[in-house]
């Protein structure tokens, strides 16, 4: 009887079936972020991030072009296991030579690239407008603007990106998400609150004035509590947020860094499912705040992934993944964050949840946290092992990172 075996049987005895999880697991789709291969730079725009966004470190490597990235982005997708969506943002555009379209001007076409990469790779895409790192950003302000040019430029660019996110769904037959998230907001103590938070509202209504099909365009709407330069107010609040989305019918999408550091994104999630057929998420890691670093398989991330289990949500939760560390090899960050992702919803999934709320609703508290605790020390390891053999997906991913670094990215930094 070899490891896994062992594993299966242990589990059984505790009511859980390894084989179930392995089979749910497969068909989970994980939106991968591309903006890890690049340090969110895209291929529209020279100059640093704006918005409240910073990437640290200097990795040798780091992808250039839509080959490159490309390249890169497929390399990673080969270590990980499971169903994955490319997960781009409209920075990323392909413009064919002495092309050029700004962002309130885009098209399908300008995204064909990344629809044929999809196609060839068997992903759906998931979209996001660009609101920051652009002249057009003016004091920290784009959909908030009071200056009606400002504010009117970034409406129209979430106009063409409605478009772009169905043509992404038509393309792949796999719905589309669609995120919109600003970082407006202000240093200080602002004098109007109100009246930046009613011109988002208004701007948001004219964006999905737009006529789209709802069934492939899921549109969703992202809070933040504060950014790099925008301490004191942030126009896109989770209150605005949340309310806005349930008012007009769209999804709330919580990324776990993007909370105050005692809130967590796994106590909100069934709150959510009460009153959203559907939520999406941004699994990250914030260290201290939304500095985007590396998932891992931590305690928050399991908690995420054991709400969506229990809630049996699976089908009803976007998940997608968004962090990028300049500091290390890209390929592993990618690589290492969403196998964490994929863990912790496996881990999830090997949980006797029905026995243990029976437990809680009988009251007996005791044996609850006795098989909670016990359930720490099964051996999980032995089936997320055969869930990579399955996946035909090797254990040991940094051998091969290492092996492209000194192949590819070695190559690329000596250019």
């Amino acid at each position: 009887m070899n490891r896994y075996e062992e594993a299966k049987q242990m589990y059984a005895s505790c009511g859980v079936d390894t084989e179930a999880a392995l089979t749910v697991l497969a068909n989970v789709p994980l939106s991968l972020h591309c903006w890890q291969g690049d340090d969110v730079t895209g291929f529209d725009h020279e100059g640093a991030l704006s918005g409240g966004i910073q990437t640290t470190g200097n990795y040798p490597g780091k992808a250039r072009t839509p080959k490159e990235l490309m390249a890169d982005f497929e390399k990673a997708a080969s270590l990980i296991p499971g169903k994955l969506k490319l997960n781009l943002h409209a920075c990323y555009a392909i413009f064919a030579d002495g092309e050029y379209a700004d962002r309130d001007r885009l098209l399908p076409k300008h995204f064909k690239a990344w629809v044929d990469f999809a196609k060839a790779h068997n992903m759906g895409i998931d979209f996001n407008p660009t609101y920051f790192s652009h002249p057009m950003v003016k004091d920290n302000l784009t959909l908030t603007s009071p200056d009606e040019t400002v504010r009117k430029f970034w409406v129209e660019h979430g106009k063409c990106c409605v478009k772009i996110a169905e043509y992404f769904a038509e393309e792949t037959g796999v719905p589309c998400v669609m995120n919109i998230w600003i970082p407006d907001g202000l240093k200080d103590v602002p004098a109007d609150r109100l009246g930046p938070r009613a011109r988002y509202m208004q701007s948001v209504d004219e964006i999905l004035s737009v006529p789209y099909d709802k069934e492939k365009v899921l549109v969703c709407l992202e809070s933040k509590v504060f950014g790099i330069g925008l301490e004191s107010y942030t126009a896109g609040s989770s209150e605005f947020c949340m309310n806005y989305a349930a008012s007009r019918g769209i999804m709330p999408l919580m990324d776990n860094g993007h909370y105050h550091p005692t809130e967590v994104v796994s106590d909100k999630i069934s709150a959510m499912l009460l009153f959203h057929d559907k939520i999406a998420l941004h699994i990250t890691r914030g260290v201290r705040w939304d500095s985007d670093h590396v998932v891992l398989f931590d305690d928050e991330t399991k908690e995420i992934a054991k709400e969506i289990v229990r809630c049996n949500a699976l089908d009803r939760v976007m998940i997608a993944t968004d962090y990028f560390d300049a500091s290390i090899n890209r390929i592993a960050a990618w690589v290492t964050g969403a196998r964490s992702v994929e863990k912790a919803l496996l881990f999830a999934l090997l949980m006797p949840n029905e026995t243990m709320t029976k437990l809680q609703d009988a009251g007996r508290f005791t044996e609850l946290m006795a098989m909670q605790e016990d359930m720490k020390t099964m051996p999980f390891g032995d089936v997320w092992d055969e869930y990579l053999k399955r996946q035909q997906v090797n254990a040991d991913y940094i051998k091969e990172v290492l092996q492209y670094e000194n192949e590819v990215l070695k190559e690329r930094a000596s250019c």
